[in-house]
């Protein structure tokens, strides 16, 4: 058969398949009209590659029993998610700390829409740095007794990766229980055979949404972006910083690597705990995790700082982190803050700060000035101008490459996490934030942006008004792929 036979059969295949793929895309999936028409244009003006990458990104995730875990009940959070619930809703939940009852509002969305339970004894630790966010979590390792749960996006093997990993196997050699959880697209260059040793003395690893054929992973979109440790049940960690030297500013690419991370001690470490047993309960076929009271022991009050931990991902029908952020965003009377290292927002965000500036709110954010990913630089340099038609400030972090993810509002409320402001943290990756109720926090939070601030180059709306025709053609192809980016 001549290749001219071959190619008169495969067009018309190739084109059957890119128009089940829009019905697929049109009927059952029922995404934004955004993102249904970029799809669309994809795939007919680029039928081989568009059914290709389709199928690597396009695809919405099976949700039925992604997560489940029945050790909720043993630790009786189902009861005290409803008590909280009906306690807020009939006015008469015991707000301990003040400033949480003026986002009783919030607090109760989270508890709807993610169960999650607001814990008021904890002691924060804000990490901006990633050589002293590693030196303690490597010290608490090395006191740790009983258990140590890791989970990041990133693990590298490099010096920070190594170093870690040999206080685990000297752990694990002690008696104590070792988990790590990493995602294999974040960590593409690890294998589960390079913990070897880790494994042999004891300890347990697992990849989450590994590749079912080499080289081909048909989940790419759907990637687990947490960072969490949890040790002893007793001390959480959550947070930007993966495990890799760039984070420790060591990579000359991105220089200093300015991020945020918490250290909590307190009772929300439980639902931290909980988050890290169902990711790993996910990933694991044969080492699942049950009930056990080591995980969740009785924690003395540490402090009183008022938090939820909220998680969101593709499993779930609400995009419960960016509702929290556009709450926030209503919420506030003074000023906003928000430093992200990606500003990608869906209308509905856009339009939030677009108000909120208008109503003059002080709103500033903060963004790198170098890219990592080309084409979210570009758009996410589009967005901002936007905003500063509107009279936000935009400030542009010039010191190296910051890569926190946090808002600030009026001294009184804050979220840290892992979520960015894009497509793919609100609907299509695993993320998990705090959102803090405690002005002492939220105004440490606010110092170190206005600290950053001498670090940065404020873009004034005259200076994008005459930025150059190319810097213009790449906003305009960037922002046309933003829906699929």
């Amino acid at each position: 058969m001549s290749i001219f036979t071959d190619v008169q059969y495969l067009v018309p295949l190739i084109s059957l398949f890119n128009i089940l793929a829009a019905l697929t895309i049109i009927f059952l999936e029922r995404k934004d009209a955004t993102s249904t028409w970029a799809w669309i244009l994809v795939l007919f003006f680029l039928p081989l590659a568009g059914f290709v990458l389709y199928l690597l990104l396009g695809r919405q995730l099976r949700k039925k029993h992604l997560f489940r875990w029945e050790g909720r009940k043993d630790i009786g959070i189902d009861n005290l998610i409803s008590y909280q619930t009906e306690a807020i809703r009939e006015e008469s939940f015991e707000f301990r700390i003040a400033n949480a009852e003026n986002y009783r509002e919030m607090i109760y969305m989270h508890l709807k829409t993610n169960n999650a339970v607001l814990t008021q004894d904890n002691h924060l630790d804000i990490f901006d740095d990633g050589a002293n966010k590693f030196e303690q979590l490597l010290k608490d390792i090395e006191t740790s007794k009983d258990h140590i749960h890791i989970q990041y996006y990133i693990f590298r093997l490099d010096d920070l990766g190594t170093r870690i990993v040999n206080a685990l196997i000297k752990k694990a050699k002690q008696g104590v229980k070792v988990r790590l959880l990493y995602d294999e697209m974040g960590s593409r260059n690890v294998k589960k055979r390079h913990f070897k040793e880790l494994i042999n003395a004891g300890g347990e690893v697992e990849v989450f949404f590994p590749s079912i054929f080499p080289l081909l992973n048909p989940r790419l979109n759907f990637r687990n972006h947490r960072k969490i440790v949890v040790i002893d049940g007793r001390i959480g960690y959550i947070g930007g910083f993966n495990v890799g030297d760039e984070y420790l500013g060591l990579q000359k690419k991105f220089g200093y690597w300015r991020d945020t991370h918490l250290r909590i001690e307190g009772s929300a470490v439980h639902p931290l705990q909980t988050r890290f047993l169902l990711d790993w309960n996910q990933a694991s076929a044969h080492q699942k995790m049950g009930y056990s009271d080591r995980y969740f022991p009785v924690i003395p009050k540490k402090g009183n700082v008022g938090l939820q931990i909220v998680s969101s991902g593709p499993d779930s029908d609400w995009e419960q982190i960016k509702i929290g952020y556009l709450k926030l965003i209503n919420m506030a009377q003074k000023y906003i803050y928000i430093q992200t290292p990606y500003f990608i927002p869906d209308i509905s965000f856009l339009d939030a700060i677009k108000i909120a500036t208008l109503s003059g709110i002080d709103v500033r954010i903060m963004i790198p000035n170098k890219p990592d990913h080309m084409f979210v630089y570009w758009a996410t340099y589009s967005y901002v101008g936007q905003l500063l038609r509107a009279g936000a400030k935009v400030y542009i972090y010039e010191k190296g490459f910051i890569h926190a993810k946090t808002i600030i509002i009026d001294d009184e409320a804050s979220t840290v996490g892992t979520a960015n402001i894009d497509v793919r943290s609100f609907s299509l990756n695993f993320e998990v934030n705090a959102f803090i109720y405690d002005a002492t926090i939220s105004h440490q939070l606010a110092e170190l942006f206005e600290k950053d601030i001498f670090d940065c180059t404020e873009l004034t709306w005259e200076m994008y008004k005459n930025r150059s025709s190319l810097i213009k053609f790449k906003e305009s192809i960037s922002r046309l792929l933003t829906p699929i980016l």
